[in-house]
């Protein structure tokens, strides 16, 4: 299975969107978070690894707790959480079988109440990048890049 490199170019401590990824950088095989750590280490751990380099902050994917993005069909309002950073939304929003199908088809979770998002090895790989001003970059959802500007 392909192994693809997230690294983000900006590491904050005082970063006050989610929690930032130690060492800035995250590994991705399939769906799972093979390892995290420097982009340096990885590399050397994994080097036949595609390495992506993004500008901003690399942390976990969020769960949306409102409603979803306004947009003419369900999938477009599926495809707006993705643009938002987020993977999942609480299952009161995503209220029509047409939602939830969409949600399914994408690999965005609908659950009963929002989780703390994490990133650790072994774990679905859902991560998101965030540019300083707050904006998405990025979108990881189970694995696949989902979402980038």
């Amino acid at each position: 299975m392909a192994l693809t490199i997230h690294a983000a170019d900006e590491l904050r401590p005082s970063w006050d969107g989610p929690e930032v990824v130690a060492g800035g950088a995250v590994v991705v095989e399939g769906d799972r978070v093979a390892a995290t750590g420097s982009v340096a280490e990885l590399v050397e751990r994994f080097p036949g690894a595609r390495v992506r380099r993004w500008r901003g902050v690399l942390g976990p994917a969020l769960v949306h707790g409102g409603p979803l993005p306004e947009a003419p069909t369900p999938r477009e309002r599926v495809h707006g959480l993705l643009k938002l950073g987020a993977v999942a939304c609480l299952a009161e929003y995503a209220d029509t079988p047409e939602l939830r199908a969409a949600a399914g088809r994408n690999d965005v979770a609908v659950l009963p109440r929002v989780r703390v998002a994490t990133i650790v090895a072994g774990g679905r790989a859902d991560l998101a990048v965030f540019a300083a001003g707050g904006g998405c970059v990025a979108t990881v959802c189970g694995g696949r890049l989902v979402h980038r500007r």
